[in-house]
């Protein structure tokens, strides 16, 4: 009768494996032909959704556009402050990289990813 026995270094390397597939980070991009299609939104829902959950869920960007029905999603999130930079006259909002790889949630929303940073 032979062994068939799973090699125990075969299994550790599985393992290991699968632990480090599951410690990277995923990207999710909500896409939409124009402008006010709701792609804010639909990224707003869904990372309430995740926050019911249990996730930690953190705005590091969002540009609701005086929607306030895209400010409502935003109540109750955690939102990463923003840099306030200058673009010549111009005072502007930005998103704090630095911040937010410092806090390292489990789940970061950032809105606007084509804009330019100042």
């Amino acid at each position: 009768m032979q062994d068939r026995r799973t090699d125990p270094d075969a299994l550790l390397a599985h393992v290991q494996d699968e632990e480090r597939r599951a410690a990277r980070g995923k990207l999710k991009i909500f896409f939409g032909a124009t402008a006010g299609v709701g792609k804010t939104y639909a990224m707003l829902e869904a990372a309430r959704l995740k926050k019911a959950e249990g996730v930690a869920v953190v705005v590091g960007y969002v540009e609701p556009h005086g929607r306030a029905e895209t400010e409502r999603l935003l109540e109750g999130l955690e939102i990463i402050p923003y840099l306030e930079m200058r673009d010549g006259p111009a005072r502007v909002r930005e998103f704090d990289l630095d911040r937010a790889l410092a806090r390292k949630p489990q789940l970061l929303l950032v809105d606007e990813l084509a804009h330019t940073n100042a």
